[in-house]
């Protein structure tokens, strides 16, 4: 039973790993791939704005907390 099981296996990834057959799948798959993309395009796009939103916010708070740090040294 898993000699044919193997054989079966074998079969169907040495069909996947010829080259035309490779590049159908890829004809195939690109306009799912393409829908997909424009669909969560905005998301994306969203996401790097609150990652840039939240990178300058962590650095006003670095900057704040360095120049309270100086004032407090400096009295002293």
């Amino acid at each position: 039973m898993t000699n044919i099981k193997e054989t079966i296996v074998n079969e169907c990834l040495n069909v996947l790993n010829r080259e035309d057959v490779k590049k159908e799948l890829k004809n195939i798959m690109r306009p799912l791939i393409d829908m997909l993309i424009k669909e969560i395009y905005p998301y994306i796009f969203l996401s790097i704005i609150f990652v840039f939103i939240s990178f300058l916010l962590i650095l006003g708070i670095f900057i704040l907390l360095l120049r309270n740090k100086m004032l407090t040294s400096r009295k002293t």
